[in-house]
């Protein structure tokens, strides 16, 4: 399954009613560092697509989103599980960093 780009039309749907857990990555096209960490989160979705959904929240275009979580730096990666958000990390700087946070909370 390739990473969902979620809007605020179907955030409830593809989040919250997500039969998964679901790792959302919140980023910015302008965000050097959010581009700087994207080849990670793609590769890591790549390697775990059985395990978990993975979807990205561009805050530019969804910053209601954004707000109602408490986004205030990015990139910022939310774990859900059934509907509810099992953790967070902001700004991993690495792959490993990444898949260790994954497996503290799946």
């Amino acid at each position: 399954m390739a990473i969902i780009n979620i809007t605020k039309e179907i955030f409830e749907e593809q989040i919250l009613k997500a039969d998964q857990p679901v790792l959302v990555d919140f980023w910015a096209p302008w965000c050097t560092y959010c581009r700087r960490i994207a080849p990670a989160f793609d590769k890591i979705a790549e390697q775990q697509e059985n395990k978990l959904v993975f979807a990205k929240v561009n805050v530019d275009e969804a910053p209601e989103i954004a707000e109602k979580y408490g986004i205030d730096t990015i990139p910022t990666l939310l774990l859900f599980k059934n509907g509810e958000v099992a953790g967070t990390i902001v700004a991993p700087d690495s792959k490993a960093k990444i898949e260790t946070f994954i497996q503290e909370y799946l």
